[in-house]
């Protein structure tokens, strides 16, 4: 890894939750407790921090897919960057019940949001009389909501990639009910027992967030460059590489969620602040 616990250190790792949130199973990786709040003992994170990037590595080394899942305010472009970037599936909106466990229902309504898609480019939306063209971009605003970073993923992920396990409960329960690994980045709230590898670490803050899922970026990055060098060096694949280095690369982008009808002043939301805790919300 690129980072070393001084960086984590750095960036607030170590702050768990307040006492009364405090999960008995998570004992393991507390150092101790000061000033109500529990401290993480940074060497055991950067110890399961090891493991867990060396998994998503041998993982996409072997060509499978981890699903990016962090749909809670401070984590959601964050996620959405990174899983843009190394070209991975994710769920940054929400997480819809059943995308793991009714996968085949989930596929079938991404097919219907591709042809959607593919009639606003082609401009055969609107040659539709109005009334049925505004119902369809209703659908389509409801269904990037749910769909947008699943539409390239035709098959169930190899592994799952989740900030705070207390917030996507249903998602680590779909998971586990499949026997599809965890990774996760787990606060002193949350049980640690229900993941495959554990990141004990602060959940709350964006520098936390963002070194966790930097590292994480960059494990996959590894194993991709990792499969293409494979490759590059086993014979009878040199002549398809260079057939496919002639095909047009378009450049990946994320699907910009359209503005609420008659809306002429829209603005995206406002970006959460560093310091910002789920502590302070009202519960």
């Amino acid at each position: 890894m690129n980072i070393t616990i001084h960086d984590l250190l750095d960036a607030g790792v170590h702050f768990g939750h307040q006492l009364r949130r405090f999960n008995p199973k998570s004992r393991k990786f507390v150092f101790d407790n000061r000033h109500g709040i529990s401290i993480i003992d940074l060497e055991k994170s950067y110890a399961c921090l090891e493991d867990a990037t060396r998994y998503v590595e041998k993982l996409i080394s072997s060509g499978k897919k981890v699903l990016f899942v962090g749909t809670k305010r401070q984590s959601q472009e964050i996620i959405r960057e990174a899983a843009v970037q190394c070209g991975m599936p994710f769920a940054a909106n929400r997480w819809l019940g059943g995308t793991l466990t009714n996968f085949t229902t989930i596929k079938n309504s991404i097919a219907k949001y591709k042809k959607f898609l593919a009639m606003e480019s082609d401009g055969s939306l609107d040659g539709l009389p109005k009334k049925e063209s505004a119902a369809i971009r209703r659908e389509m605003n409801r269904m990037n909501r749910n769909f947008e970073g699943l539409l390239e993923m035709p098959e169930l992920p190899a592994a799952l990639f989740i900030i705070d396990t207390k917030h996507e409960q249903i998602a680590v329960a779909e998971a586990n009910r499949l026997e599809i690994p965890v990774i996760a980045l787990v606060d002193t709230n949350s049980d640690p027992s229900l993941i495959s590898y554990p990141i004990p670490g602060n959940d709350d803050s964006v520098k936390s967030i963002r070194i966790i899922i930097e590292t994480i970026m960059d494990a996959v990055q590894e194993g991709n460059a990792n499969r293409e060098s494979h490759r590059a060096t086993t014979p009878g694949m040199a002549p398809l590489l260079r057939e496919e280095a002639k095909e047009e690369q378009l450049p990946v982008t994320p699907f910009a969620p359209f503005a609420p009808a008659g809306a002429t002043n829209y603005r995206p939301a406002a970006e959460v602040p560093e310091s910002y805790s789920s502590d302070d919300e009202e519960k």
